[in-house]
């Protein structure tokens, strides 16, 4: 999950003495592996998730697609697609320690939902600006995605517009997610 770690497992099958024995999940199992890998991708709680559903649902358009874009959309996740940390989690951590301005206003909420035009620049900070280009000295990670640019040089970063499917980058269903939450929603 590359928003998590950029660690690569060595097992494929889950630890245990009945780890090794292959199991056929049932419609619900599936469903539910779904969400939980957008949940841990996303670092986000399961009322948060919930919150986002409903208000994907509420929108005109795909309602998977619609919730793709908004998790894709926050804060903390614009940081990580940047370059500017290494997984979601220290995305988080230098938003809340104010390391992070939008539009020159220091936001220090990781869910805050980016729209298109927002500039993220690092603060002025010495070690802010030390820590983050570390960060992107150090990154190995995919190129910016087309809804985003970014300047090594200035360390800013720019929301073009909404995400599409396709650059979003997670191998999961988005329609079972939905389908999971039809009957809680």
């Amino acid at each position: 999950m590359p928003g998590l770690t950029a660690k690569i497992p060595r097992k494929q099958t889950p630890p245990g003495q009945h780890g090794k024995m292959p199991r056929k999940l049932s419609q619900y199992g599936i469903r539910l592996q779904e969400k939980q890998k957008l949940r841990f991708n996303y670092g986000v709680t399961e009322s948060q998730l919930i919150r986002y559903v409903r208000q994907a649902r509420q929108s005109k358009g795909s309602t998977g697609e619609l919730l793709l874009q908004l998790l894709e959309m926050r804060l903390d996740s614009i940081v990580f697609r940047l370059g500017m940390a290494p997984t979601i989690i220290a995305a988080r951590q230098l938003i809340r320690h104010g390391h992070l301005l939008v539009n020159s206003h220091k936001i220090t909420i990781p869910s805050y939902q980016c729209k298109p035009r927002d500039v993220v620049v690092v603060s002025q900070r010495r070690q802010s600006r030390e820590l983050i280009s570390r960060f992107v000295e150090e990154s190995h990670q995919s190129p910016t995605p087309p809804h985003l640019s970014f300047s090594r040089e200035t360390l800013s970063g720019l929301v073009r517009g909404v995400i599409d499917r396709p650059a979003v980058g997670l191998q999961l269903n988005e329609l079972l997610i939905v389908e999971f939450y039809s009957r809680k929603v």
